[in-house]
């Protein structure tokens, strides 16, 4: 929304902050007060070059773009507390080997005080800190968009125990399942997770949509359509259930089902032969 601070905290070359601006100017809203209150931190030196870049020559002039890591040094903190911002959106590195679970135990931040993701796989580690950088006043707008490998919505061990305490807290907003070979770098198809903390003392249910088949095919990869992009957006904005395609799963069903989030135990999206 216009005026709000929206933070990526593995921004690349800044294009989902860039588009949270083209979000808000086509919304009729004035880019002015989006003015510093743009924030990223992106690990390769030449990548958040031309974050910076491209943020400026689309016209965004006042922002912070750090270069750093930002699971083992995060750019933004006041003492021993993280800075929080209203909208924290990422497309972090699938599954990061190496990420720094030696470090997290000692973290002076506490973001993993749900449990420490395994090594090998750094997923989870994203999606604490994402938590912990929005507002935690439950009566603040604080949400989280986050994409990640569907491996996220249903592996045990510590990565199983994190999402069961996500899911008691009542922060899990929505699940949406996304086609294959969407993305470039990788085949296996994702998903977005959706937290909100602002009404989770209100939550009963994951909203869940199987948006996996809505694409066509652009040359080797696979690409979202206009018509797919609004169908997912409108169907969540007004919390629509469709048979084969979305559903609110209460939370008795996912306690039933082990706290795995895995769509098609929920979601029958297979067509008749």
């Amino acid at each position: 929304q216009e005026g709000e601070t929206i933070y990526d905290p593995a921004c690349g070359t800044g294009g989902m902050l860039l588009e949270a601006v083209h979000h808000v100017r086509e919304a009729g809203g004035r880019v002015e007060l989006l003015w510093g209150k743009l924030y990223g931190q992106e690990k390769n030196l030449t990548t958040s070059s031309i974050a910076r870049i491209n943020l400026y020559l689309h016209g965004v002039e006042d922002f912070q773009v750090v270069r750093g890591d930002t699971l083992r040094q995060p750019a933004f903190y006041e003492g021993d507390r993280l800075a929080t911002f209203d909208c924290v959106i990422a497309n972090p590195p699938f599954s990061l080997d190496k990420w720094g679970q030696d470090e997290a135990k000692a973290d002076r931040f506490n973001r993993y005080h749900r449990g420490i993701p395994p090594k090998s796989k750094g997923d989870y580690a994203f999606i604490s800190h994402m938590i912990e950088t929005t507002y935690t006043d439950p009566a603040q707008d604080g949400r989280v968009g986050v994409i990640v490998p569907h491996g996220v919505l249903f592996r045990g061990g510590a990565e199983g125990r994190i999402r069961k305490s996500l899911i008691e807290e009542n922060l899990l907003d929505a699940v949406i399942g996304l086609p294959a070979n969407l993305f470039y770098g990788t085949g296996i198809p994702a998903c977005i997770l959706v937290l909100d903390k602002e009404n989770a003392p209100r939550r009963s249910a994951i909203f869940m949509v199987d948006a996996s088949k809505g694409f066509i095919k652009d040359g080797n990869k696979n690409r979202l359509r206009s018509r797919d992009i609004h169908q997912i957006v409108d169907v969540f904005n007004r919390q629509v259930e469709l048979p084969g395609y979305a559903r609110r799963v209460p939370y008795s069903e996912i306690e039933q089902n082990e706290y795995n989030l895995n769509i098609p135990r929920y979601i029958d999206s297979s067509e008749p032969e």
